[in-house]
């Protein structure tokens, strides 16, 4: 009976060990007051090598684009649209078209108007990572950024 439970036991710890989840974007948030009246909300997406993550501006028929959505609130409103640096445009086969992604990191960057001194900033974040082999499903996550 030990030995049963034990080959069990070893079974299940070498089953785990190879369904371990493949997370290849970290993400941290942070704000910065440009002005009594204004702040930039950065979201950065650190990214491990060989994997990338697509542009918010990825065209219908191809990969998810990233998506961030933020919460309404009564302490700040957003100025513009969220910003991001160029990225590279290549075709992929995969989707048949050029697509626009990041690799490494990239920072978002959104203006805010703020109502009051201090806010705190929530939203959404969905994207999708992709390397030479695979591309995970979308992911969605939820931030918050405090301003002071």
């Amino acid at each position: 009976m030990r030995k049963l439970i034990f080959t069990l036991t070893a079974a299940l710890f070498s089953l785990t060990s190879y369904a371990q989840i493949e997370k290849p974007v970290t993400w941290s948030y942070a704000a910065k007051k440009t002005s009594a009246t204004e702040a930039i909300i950065y979201l950065k997406a650190t990214i491990e090598d060989g994997w990338h993550l697509y542009s918010q501006f990825v065209k219908a028929g191809g990969p998810v684009k990233t998506t961030i959505t933020f919460d309404k609130s009564p302490l700040f409103t957003l100025v513009d649209k969220t910003t991001e640096p160029k990225p590279i445009t290549k075709f992929e086969s995969t989707f048949n078209m050029n697509v626009s992604y990041f690799e490494k990191s990239v920072i978002f960057q959104q203006k805010v108007k703020l109502k009051g001194k201090t806010a705190l900033v929530k939203g959404k974040l969905e994207f999708m990572v992709c390397d030479d082999h695979q591309c995970l499903p979308p992911e969605e996550i939820a931030f918050s950024v405090s301003i002071k």
